[in-house]
């Protein structure tokens, strides 16, 4: 699978507007189970949401633009952000049931920038010896290009039971994840890449997905069913109404940038 960009999930009002103008609650709390169909072109964005769904990075961007700890519970630097330290969380496994360690960090940031020296302290702790000052390394770990992944087993939300490359993905949720309560709502997910808009448009109108990414939006308007993101004129997702929307979705990708799995539910 390709290499895709996941960093910046900045907060919209144009989200917080679809939901307004549509009727539904900016308060409607996401719901568990069910499975989210989605369609998207040839473009990336089946790797993206599938890179999304089954692999961790050390820490993320909210949809409110603020970074947190993902994997990393906590992290310090010297005064002259050339050195940091990662804490991990202790609660996390790998979808084969290997715990997480400071160990399978190592190979992730092998390749950072200005790398001098990486080493594990304990089985939780970890750190970053750089040539020069990085004061944004923790916005930098939230890219892709650093997440924690043995080929497909990873730690997110959901394993993979089925991936064709660039063609179609589908994840089941893991149970007992870390995230639990926090997000990964949907029992699965599936992505189905169509490169047509024409026919993305039609397998949703037809009940086969739920999501169509980019659709041609000829016949689609005169339906009172799908909701637009980020309009009705500027139609980047066309959205059944079975689907919940998260009041904040990214304002640089309309999948969440790959986050779409463990942020979108069913109604």
């Amino acid at each position: 699978m390709t290499r895709i960009d996941r960093r910046a999930l900045f907060s919209t009002g144009a989200a917080a507007a679809l939901l307004a103008a549509t009727g539904v609650s900016l308060d409607a709390a996401p719901k568990t189970g069910g499975t989210l169909r989605l369609a998207v072109p040839k473009d990336g964005s089946l790797d993206r949401v599938a890179r999304g769904a089954m692999f961790d990075t050390l820490t993320e961007i909210a949809p409110d633009g603020t970074l947190r700890g993902e994997l990393a519970q906590s992290w310090q630097s010297s005064e002259d952000a050339r050195v940091w330290t990662f804490d991990l969380r202790a609660d996390v496994l790998f979808h084969d049931d290997a715990p997480l360690t400071a160990q399978d960090i190592i190979e992730a940031m092998s390749h950072l920038p200005d790398l001098s020296r990486i080493e594990t302290l304990t089985d939780h702790q970890l750190r970053v010896e750089l040539t020069k000052a990085a004061p944004g390394l923790p916005f930098t770990l939230a890219e892709d290009a650093f997440c924690i992944a043995r080929d497909t087993i990873g730690t997110g939300c959901y394993r993979a039971t089925h991936l064709q490359d660039g063609r179609h993905f589908r994840g089941e949720k893991v149970t007992d994840h870390y995230k639990v309560g926090q997000a990964g709502w949907l029992d699965r997910i599936e992505v189905i890449m169509i490169p047509d808009a024409r026919v993305r448009a039609e397998a949703l109108c037809d009940g086969y997905v739920d999501v169509a990414a980019l659709p041609a939006p000829n016949g689609l308007r005169e339906r009172t069913k799908y909701r637009y993101h980020p309009s009705e004129h500027d139609m980047a997702l066309a959205v059944a109404d079975t689907v919940g929307l998260p009041r904040q979705i990214s304002s640089l990708g309309a999948l969440d940038n790959g986050r779409i799995a463990e942020r979108w539910w069913m109604i």
